[in-house]
């Protein structure tokens, strides 16, 4: 940094502390570094006229931490989703992986660390791709300094509560809830649903409201509103569908106690 008075050092340091981790100083450092910084400066330096010894930076970037990084985390939270709600498909769980690894949720929670002020990037703001790719790499020096349970937890604590107040199908999209609903009922040996009109308000007006509840062997399993027959039909698969997968409203919240042994951060460096 080119910052006044600002001791880059000491500030590594300081972060390592203040998440309360204990990383390798080195490898804290090195996954600060990004490509494009140390082209830039040698560059740089090649422009000043030095010679080729002085061009070349002794340093390494953080590619190698950022993939070890981005492997351990979405393998982790793969773990973690299958084991909370087993009954979730293979599509569902990498949708929930997708989401909180991308670049928007990642240089997000990053950008709330500071990691933008510590990143040596040859762009200034830093863009959110190389602020994702840098979070990750921060994971992999911590993996590598500290092993896969802390780096775990570290996973869990910054990740998992970004799915607070989202709704699984706003994270994955599903085209035909109805016929997943179908696919998922003939699995559990369920006879199909009948959808039936159980209340409706306002049909002669220009905003009807259609309540459509989904029966199985003269049961209701699900029931939901909609402006049009077939959007409260589709709303009630939705319900259905969270209730068979165990991802409602009012579901348990995460259990952030201390992982047991032979837990997902274990399973998930094997499966590296």
């Amino acid at each position: 940094s080119e910052k006044p008075n600002w001791d880059y050092q000491a500030e590594v340091q300081a972060f390592s502390h203040r998440l309360r981790e204990n990383f390798s100083l080195d490898l804290l450092k090195t996954a600060f570094v990004n490509s494009c910084y140390i082209e830039s400066e040698e560059a740089r330096r090649r422009e000043l006229g030095l010679d080729k010894e002085a061009v070349a930076l002794n340093l390494q970037d953080n590619s190698k931490l950022a993939e070890r990084g981005t492997a351990f985390s979405r393998s982790y939270l793969t773990q973690c989703f299958e084991g909370a709600y087993p009954g979730l498909p293979a599509k569902g769980v990498g949708a929930l992986v997708d989401f909180l690894t991308g670049q928007e949720l990642v240089s997000h929670v990053a950008r709330n660390l500071a990691i933008q002020d510590l990143t040596l990037c040859k762009e200034f703001p830093v863009p959110p791709h190389v602020l994702q790719r840098t979070f990750f790499a921060v994971i992999g020096a911590l993996l590598g300094s500290s092993g896969p349970e802390k780096t775990g937890v570290f996973v869990r604590d910054f990740f998992i509560p970004q799915l607070i107040g989202k709704d699984l199908f706003e994270i994955w999209e599903v085209v035909n809830p109805m016929g997943l609903l179908v696919e998922e009922l003939t699995k559990r040996n369920i006879p199909s649903p009948e959808p039936r009109i159980t209340r409706q308000l306002g049909v002669s007006t220009v905003l009807p409201l259609y309540f459509v509840g989904l029966y199985c062997d003269k049961k209701i399993i699900a029931e939901g509103p909609g402006e049009t027959l077939l959007a409260a039909e589709e709303e009630a698969a939705r319900v259905a569908l969270r209730k068979l997968y165990g991802y409602t409203e009012n579901r348990r919240p995460w259990d952030y106690s201390k992982p047991k042994e032979g837990s997902a951060a274990e399973k998930a460096i094997g499966s590296n």
